[in-house]
C-alpha cells in the first residue's frame, strides 16, 4: 500500500465532502469560495478570501493535475521536487500531486534565508521548486545560483517572470490519475532536521514509512469521520501533516488556520466545529494566559464538540497540562514523542486514558518498540537515565547522502534518538533532555528539561531555557534564561530565593531575562541562545583562568 491510496479511495467514497478548509483570520470574513472559483481570484491580483474549502474528489483531482503537470516537464520517478509554500488550500494537492508523479516531495522550512534555502536545495539534489509570494524574495536573490532546479513553479498571483504559474498550468493537465506504477519501498519523501544541534540534515523517506505513520496516528486519536482536526504549525514539518494523516485514513475534514492568536484559535474551533487541535506549548500558554487575564471569554464560543487537546514536538510542562485541564475539564488529553528521522509524531505515545502519568511521554507506540540504553547499548535498569532508541516502519531510510551520519544513528534497526530518557515501574517513559544539551558541571550531570519544567511553574515566567555556559571551574554552569509574562515585574532575587527548593547542584547559577526564541515547530532554539551568551561567557572564563 501507499500513501496516495488513502486519498484516492476518499474521493471515490466521500467525494461531495469537504476535505480540507482554509481560514485567513486577518482577511475579511465575508469572502469564502471553493479551490477552483479562488485560481480566478488569484490572476486577477485580489485579496485571499476568508475561507477556502475542498472537496475530497477536488482534492484528489487536483493532485492528479499538479502530478500530470511534473510528468510533462518529463520528471523520473526519483526527480526531487522542493515545496515552500506556506500553509494553504494547494500545499497538500501539491504534495500529493509529487507523491503521485513518483517524484520525491522536499517539504522546505518557511523561516530558511535564501542561504539556507540553497544549501538545502543542493543538498537534496532538488531538481523542481514549487514556492509561493512569501518567499520571492529570497528566491530573487539566489535563482542565479541553483542550477540543479531546472524549473521554478509559482503558487499565486503576480508569477515571477523566472518562473511559471503552478496552478493555472495544471488546470490545463488531466484530471486522471497518471500512469505512474508505485512501490511501498519507493522514496517518498525528504524532511530536514530542525538545525537545533546544526546545519539541517536530510532525511530519506519512502512510501511504507509515511502509510505507517498514517495508521499509527489514526489508531492513536480515534478519528472518525465526524471528527474535524485543526491544524496550525506549518505542513513543510513532519509532526503537523503526521497528525493530519489520522484525517487522511478516517476521511475527515480539516481546518488549516493561519494565525496563533487565542481569540483566532477558539473562533475556528466554535465556526468549523472542531473535535480535535494539536498545540505547541506557547500557543496553549498563550491562550491560557488570554482566558486568566480576561482577553478571552468562553462564553462567546461553542467549544462543547472539542474532545481531543494533545500537544507534541518538544517536552511539556505537568504544569501547563494541569492548568489546561482545570480550565477544560472535559477534554482528554495526549502527546505524541517523535523525531523526523521517525516519521514525525507517535513511536511513543501516551495515550487518553493514562492521564495521571501526565508528565511522561507514554510508552511504545502503535507499531513501534522502545529501549533506553547505555553508551554500550546495553538496556539500562529501572529509573536509570540513558538514551531512547525506537525501532519501527516509520523509520528514516538514511540521511540523504551522509553514510556516516546515517550509521552513527541507525543501528541494526535501531534509531538513536539523541535524548536522554528514564523509565518508570510502569514501564512509562520520561524525557530528561537532548543528549547534546546535558550540561556537565563539576562533574554532575544536569538535565536542563527538570529545571525548566520546574521555573514554569512560577506564576511570572512565561517561558524559560536552560543551557550551560563555560566556566574555568566548574567545566560549565547552568544559565537560565527567563521570559515573564507580559505586565509581570519580576527579579533576580525572586528567582533565586524560589530556586531554593531545588538541590543546591540544580539551581541555575545565572539568571538572564530575555525572550525565548523557538523554532516554528515550538522547541527552543538554544544554538541561538549558545550563540549569543557562551561566546562572551567563554572570553569572561579565559580571563579568570
Amino acid at each position: 500500500m501507499i500513501i496516495t491510496d488513502f486519498l484516492e479511495k476518499n474521493a471515490r467514497l466521500y467525494g461531495h465532502e469537504t476535505a480540507l478548509v482554509e481560514i485567513n483570520p486577518s482577511e475579511e470574513r465575508d469572502k469564502a469560495v471553493t479551490w477552483w472559483d479562488f485560481n480566478l481570484i488569484e490572476s486577477a491580483g485580489q485579496d485571499a478570501p476568508y475561507r477556502r474549502e475542498m472537496s475530497w474528489k477536488d482534492f484528489d483531482r487536483s493532485s492528479n493535475r499538479i502530478a500530470n503537470l511534473l510528468l510533462s516537464r518529463c520528471v523520473k520517478k526519483g526527480t526531487k521536487v522542493a515545496i515552500l509554500v506556506m500553509n494553504c488550500l494547494e500545499w497538500l494537492p501539491v504534495y500529493f500531486g509529487v507523491l503521485k508523479a513518483g517524484c520525491i516531495a522536499v517539504p522546505m522550512n518557511y523561516r530558511y534565508s535564501s542561504d539556507e534555502i540553497k544549501y538545502c536545495l543542493d543538498l537534496a539534489d532538488v531538481e523542481m521548486l514549487v514556492f509561493g509570494p512569501e518567499f520571492i524574495s529570497r528566491i530573487d536573490a539566489i535563482v542565479d545560483d541553483i542550477p540543479k532546479v531546472n524549473t521554478l513553479f509559482f503558487v499565486g498571483g503576480n508569477v515571477p517572470s523566472y518562473a511559471q504559474d503552478c496552478i493555472k498550468l495544471a488546470g490545463y493537465c488531466s484530471s486522471s490519475a497518471p500512469p505512474v506504477a508505485l512501490d511501498e519501498e519507493d522514496d517518498a519523501a525528504i524532511y530536514f532536521s530542525s538545525g537545533t544541534t546544526g546545519f539541517p540534515k536530510a532525511i530519506l523517506h519512502n512510501h511504507k514509512s509515511l502509510v505507517h505513520a498514517c495508521i499509527t496516528e489514526q489508531k492513536h486519536h480515534n478519528q472518525q469521520r465526524e471528527d474535524v482536526f485543526l491544524c496550525i504549525p506549518p505542513l513543510y514539518h513532519t509532526g503537523a501533516k503526521m497528525h493530519w494523516f489520522g484525517s487522511l485514513v478516517s476521511g475527515s475534514k480539516a481546518v488549516l488556520l493561519r494565525g496563533v492568536k487565542p481569540e483566532w484559535i477558539l473562533r475556528a474551533v466554535t465556526e468549523e466545529k472542531c473535535t480535535i487541535v494539536w498545540l505547541l506549548v506557547p500557543w496553549a500558554q498563550d491562550l491560557l494566559d488570554a482566558i486568566d487575564d480576561g482577553r478571552i471569554d468562553l462564553s462567546r464560543y461553542r467549544l462543547s464538540q472539542w474532545r481531543l487537546m494533545h500537544i507534541g514536538a518538544q517536552p511539556v510542562p505537568p504544569s501547563l497540562i494541569r492548568r489546561w485541564l482545570s480550565v477544560f475539564p472535559d477534554h482528554s488529553y495526549d502527546t505524541n514523542y517523535g523525531l523526523s528521522e521517525s516519521i514525525g509524531p507517535g513511536c511513543v505515545h501516551l495515550g487518553v486514558e493514562n492521564i495521571a502519568k501526565v508528565g511522561a511521554i507514554g510508552k511504545a507506540g502503535y507499531g513501534w518498540q522502545t529501549r533506553i540504553v547505555d553508551e554500550h547499548g546495553t538496556d539500562v535498569a529501572e529509573g536509570d537515565v540513558g538514551e531512547l532508541i525506537v525501532k519501527g516502519d516509520g523509520i528514516m531510510t538514511c540521511y540523504y547522502k551522509n553514510p556516516q551520519a546515517t550509521e552513527e544513528v541507525l543501528r541494526d534497526g535501531w534509531l538513536f534518538t539523541g535524548d536522554m530518557a528514564k523509565a518508570d515501574s510502569d514501564g512509562f517513559i520520561y524525557l530528561v533532555d537532548r543528549k547534546k544539551d546535558v550540561v556537565i558541571s563539576g562533574g554532575e550531570n544536569i538535565y536542563p528539561v527538570q529545571i525548566e519544567d520546574f521555573l514554569r511553574s512560577y506564576d511570572k515566567i512565561k517561558d524559560v531555557a536552560v543551557i550551560g555556559l563555560p566556566d574555568s571551574r566548574l567545566g560549565e554552569i547552568a544559565a537560565a534564561i527567563i521570559e515573564i509574562k507580559e505586565n509581570e515585574n519580576c527579579t533576580q532575587q525572586e528567582i533565586d530565593l524560589f530556586c531554593m527548593e531545588l538541590p543546591r547542584y540544580k539551581r541555575p547559577r545565572k539568571i538572564i531575562f530575555d525572550k525565548v526564541p523557538r523554532n516554528p515547530t515550538g522547541k527552543i532554539e538554544k544554538p541561538v541562545l549558545r550563540q549569543r551568551y557562551c561566546s562572551d561567557r567563554l572570553v569572561e572564563a579565559q580571563i579568570k583562568g
